[in-house]
């Protein structure tokens, strides 16, 4: 199956075959692939994840390369995990992969990138950033403003990235990606599409109740809440009224 393309791209985060499916029949044009997504804001997926769907669906992949949830200062044994997730995911003609990694500060670790960067090249890489750093030298872990309310310096880092590709310093996307849902999407497209935004990214998720009968009182899974029994699943409905939002809008 693959998706129906409009002008926008829609990228959806996905950390599971069936939330794939539902991300593509709904109208996603590529899929951000991960592990617990629900809980910690997605790590590096397993192969088998990753494999799994390419035979399901016919839409590029980025692959998520973070080896735990946490922060992002990650130790030298960390960071060759990374290296090597990269090395093998390479093989399985994925589109590209997300990473990023901070120092102590709070900045992003140059070095890390650079190793990180060079390891994925010649393949696409995505990196999460901060909508308060302009110079986009901070990434940011998923927990910072939605897109819909920091649209002043949405709109802001959207004309500073104008001016580096006219000046052909690089190529650069920048795609929004917290906070987006059929409420927020219109809002944020009458802001960013005149400044040339062309991509968007969101999860459409939530969690839904699993088929377990037997649930033991006490006996969690070691995440808490409703991670315990609950299953994270893209919803196919948020994400096809997403879509419907943004073709009208082209």
């Amino acid at each position: 199956m693959s998706a129906t393309s409009g002008s926008l791209l829609i990228e959806v985060c996905v950390d599971s075959v069936q939330s794939a499916i539902n991300a593509v029949e709904a109208g996603a044009d590529r899929l951000e692939v991960c592990g617990n997504l629900g809980i910690g804001g997605g790590t590096t997926p397993s192969l088998g994840l990753v494999k799994s769907i390419q035979r399901a669906v016919d839409v590029p992949l980025m692959v998520m390369v973070r080896p735990r949830i946490g922060d992002f200062l990650y130790s030298e044994e960390e960071v060759d995990v990374m290296l090597e997730d990269i090395r093998i995911f390479k093989q399985r003609n994925v589109r590209g992969f997300v990473v990023g990694a901070l120092s102590k500060d709070g900045r992003v670790n140059a070095e890390v990138m650079k190793r990180l960067v060079d390891e994925i090249l010649p393949f696409e890489g995505t990196a999460h950033t901060s909508p308060e750093k302009l110079h986009i030298d901070q990434f940011d872990s998923g927990q910072g403003k939605a897109a819909h309310l920091a649209l002043p310096m949405l709109e802001e880092l959207f004309e500073e990235a104008k001016s580096l590709v006219e000046d052909e310093v690089w190529g650069l996307t920048l795609m929004p990606g917290s906070g987006i849902n059929t409420k927020s999407v219109a809002t944020v497209l009458e802001s960013l599409l005149p400044r040339g935004l062309c991509e968007i990214h969101l999860s459409g998720g939530k969690w839904v109740e699993g088929e377990m009968e037997f649930k033991r009182a006490g006996m969690g899974m070691g995440s808490g809440g409703e991670g315990n029994w609950g299953i994270w699943v893209t919803q196919e409905d948020e994400i096809r009224g997403v879509r419907e939002v943004v073709d009208e809008a082209r």
